[in-house]
């Protein structure tokens, strides 16, 4: 009995020790001969007095501690997540909804088809966004974030827009059998991504003028927007300030660069639309509003000028009068039409009933006319990137049911403004940089124009200063007069698609 009891204080006063051991650290401050550890030693030399119980503490076990602050703050941001992740899941029910609704909440089914709905809520997206992009400066984090998530949303529709692909599929006794498999289809597989790139490259433009302090901006009531040149028909836009002395040479070389990289945005985003514009069907009513042959659309004039034996397209649209935007697009809307009369014409060549369509010019000139009247068109494209949108675009753009179609050319046509806004602003800054140094030239400001510094004729080679040297000799003081108004038509003319939207919906109410 003896031997068991001694046993018995030995294995208590181990655990005692082992307690103390394993509390030494959160009790640093108390001293060593703490009243648990009297009471133990009483105990253990007199066995007569009583001690309070004492809380063991596993030695497998750790000590409870409290919670972490950076537990804390990680809840509260997947919290804020969370929350964030259900108010965008909201208000892409919302959108998807009015899509599916064809923009008539009352659901009575009278609204627009589903491409045009795309169409519009993608050219209204971008109107919210780069509507307000009036300086060289980069995206707001929030504008950038909507930007993304809600184009993305927009563009998924084009991945369920499939084509038949013929593939082959091996069965398991080893033959081989011919089948159909879906794929995305090809213009969309093809441009989709290639206009994602160009939107990206025209945002990491707008983030290269982050660091930028040479050249600002102030309001035109400030009283040093008199040193500054701007337009007055620009009244909205901030004018540029630069310094006293100008910008600094490597300024200079950075504003030239970011101009080139934008000017190819610019191109390559104007060819995807002009391809998908041009594959979009004429719509019906668009042909019925057709004159009955092309003397009746283009007048009496530009017929005979188209006509001619020798046809110079630069010579005839210096004889043009293009002093503004509407007799731009008013001589555009009547090529275009010109151009889709002959077409039909030569389609119904051997068609006995189409006699309104009858005429004495044969086959052969019809095929030259349209040629040269596209050619026209063609450098009225490339010399004025900025013009509104003529007849034919909006009435294509209307009824088109291809919802592929209507997604690619509202993309491009949205990333063709932003990069036209983008170059205009650049274009703003340089130029009130030569006005304060005094170096501005009759050289430099043809090399100022956007995108029609250079004409079809001088990009395809095609020289007509032989031959014509007489008749340029022959030209009046009028002619120049006309050269003159027509640079200062491109020069000038910088508003964009984007800038004079309004936020409509329809597309024939934006012009």
């Amino acid at each position: 009995m003896v031997r068991a009891s001694e046993q018995e204080q030995e294995s208590y006063r181990s655990k005692l020790f082992n307690f103390k051991w394993r509390n030494s650290d959160s009790n640093a401050g108390k001293q060593s001969n703490s009243p648990i550890d009297k009471a133990g030693l009483d105990e253990t030399s007199a066995g007569s007095q009583e001690v309070e119980p004492l809380t063991i503490i596993h030695p497998n076990k750790s000590p409870l501690v409290s919670r972490p602050s950076a537990d804390e703050a990680a809840l509260a941001a997947a919290q804020a997540r969370e929350k964030q992740l259900l108010a965008d899941m909201e208000q892409m029910k919302e959108r998807f909804s009015k899509l599916l609704l064809g923009e008539d909440n009352s659901g009575g089914g009278k609204g627009v088809c589903s491409a045009l709905a795309l169409s519009n809520a993608i050219t209204n997206l971008a109107a919210s966004v780069f509507g307000e992009q009036r300086r060289l400066e980069p995206m707001p984090p929030d504008r950038r974030a909507r930007w993304r998530r809600e184009i993305d949303w927009l563009l998924s529709v084009t991945d369920y827009v499939v084509e038949f692909a013929p593939s082959q599929q091996k069965n398991k006794d080893g033959t081989i059998m011919e089948i159909m498999t879906t794929r995305q289809r090809t213009d969309l597989h093809m441009n989709i991504p290639a206009l994602r790139k160009l939107d990206a490259m025209l945002i990491d433009c707008l983030d290269n003028f982050k660091d930028q302090s040479e050249f600002g901006y102030v309001s035109k009531d400030s009283p040093d927007s008199d040193n500054t040149k701007g337009h007055d028909e620009k009244w909205w836009i901030p004018k540029v300030k630069v310094p006293p002395d100008g910008l600094s040479e490597a300024s200079r070389r950075f504003l030239q660069y970011q101009k080139d990289c934008v000017n190819q945005v610019l191109k390559a985003a104007m060819a995807i639309n002009a391809q998908v514009l041009f594959e979009m069907e004429i719509p019906e009513s668009y042909i019925d509003s057709l004159p009955k042959n092309g003397r009746a659309s283009l007048g009496d004039q530009m017929y005979k000028s188209i006509t001619v034996e020798f046809f110079d397209p630069d010579q005839f649209l210096n004889s043009m009068d293009m002093s503004s935007e509407h007799k731009i697009l008013d001589l555009k809307n009547k090529i275009e039409a010109s151009i889709i009369i002959w077409k039909r014409k030569m389609v119904q060549k051997d068609s006995k009933t189409s006699a309104p369509w009858a005429s004495g010019v044969s086959l052969e000139k019809r095929e030259v006319f349209e040629e040269r009247a596209e050619t026209i068109l063609l450098i009225l494209k490339h010399r004025y990137p900025g013009i509104s949108q003529s007849s034919l675009d909006i009435s294509k753009i209307q009824f088109s049911k291809d919802v592929g179609q209507s997604v690619l050319e509202s993309y491009s046509r949205i990333l063709e403004s932003l990069a036209y806004t983008v170059l205009s602003r650049i274009n703003d800054v340089l130029e009130a940089d030569r006005a304060v140094n005094k170096r501005s030239t009759p050289t430099e400001a043809e090399e100022e124009t956007l995108v029609g510094s250079m004409t079809l004729s001088d990009f395809m080679g095609w020289d007509f200063d032989q031959g014509n040297e007489d008749l340029d000799s022959k030209k009046d003081t009028s002619d120049d007069q006309l050269v003159k108004e027509k640079l200062n038509v491109v020069t000038t003319k910088k508003t964009s698609y984007l800038e004079t939207l309004g936020g409509v919906k329809s597309p024939t109410a934006r012009h």
